[in-house]
């Protein structure tokens, strides 16, 4: 991680799926359109995903009502298929997802660095919330 001063803070999921498609759902903007969000009041309207180290991606995530957005975006630092993508976000901070095959079930791991404006709590339940619902999203389709 960049800044060791700053909080990690680590969210995680077991899905119950291979490895190859929640590496799929997990990258691929079709289906993170369909899952990147923390409650149902938001949604991704729009996903870019150049998945190589130096690569950027961008998920536009919004309000369902319109009343305020933002870009998440960033570029991969680290680019390893089904086993680990680590990246710079637009504000400086590092994010490290590992992957971990179980034999038909994978174990996803996420830290990142927290930003100083929220609470540490408040940015690891809406994580997380966003890390369940690709669980719900790979395990149901």
């Amino acid at each position: 991680m960049n800044n060791p001063s700053a909080p990690k803070v680590t969210v995680e999921a077991t899905v119950q799926a291979p490895i190859e498609k929640v590496w799929t759902y997990w990258t691929e903007p079709v289906h993170i359109m369909k899952w990147s969000y923390a409650t149902e009041e938001w949604h991704v309207p729009k996903a870019e995903n150049d998945l190589r180290e130096g690569g950027a991606f961008l998920n536009r995530m919004e309000a369902k009502d319109g009343s305020m957005g933002f870009d998440f975006d960033g570029v991969y630092d680290t680019v390893k298929p089904h086993q680990e993508i680590t990246y710079t976000l637009g504000d400086g901070r590092k994010v490290e997802i590992l992957f971990e095959d179980q034999g038909g079930v994978t174990k996803v791991v996420q830290t990142f660095e927290a930003e100083a404006t929220h609470a540490v709590e408040m940015q690891q339940q809406g994580w997380q919330a966003i890390m369940n619902h690709f669980k719900q999203y790979t395990e149901q389709a």
